[in-house]
């Protein structure tokens, strides 16, 4: 898939790990590793948001599109 998650970027740049996230932004840990591990197949803008504010940091720097051409 073109879409590349980055979640673990931001959060070893932000120093937090993946559990702290999650109770922040009201997600089990589960949902929150499917996500960074890209196996997910959508996100709520609700989620993203509370990842962008928790994170300091824009959408973009969280997903990435890349072509497979």
């Amino acid at each position: 898939m073109p879409i590349i998650v980055n979640l673990d970027v931001m959060l070893a740049k932000r120093k937090m790990s993946s559990g702290e996230l999650a109770q922040k932004i009201g997600i089990t840990q589960a949902n929150l590793s499917i996500l960074k591990t890209g196996k997910a197949k959508a996100i709520r803008f609700s989620t993203l948001d509370a990842i962008c504010k928790h994170l300091d940091c824009q959408p973009g720097d969280i997903l990435e599109f890349r072509d497979e051409d």
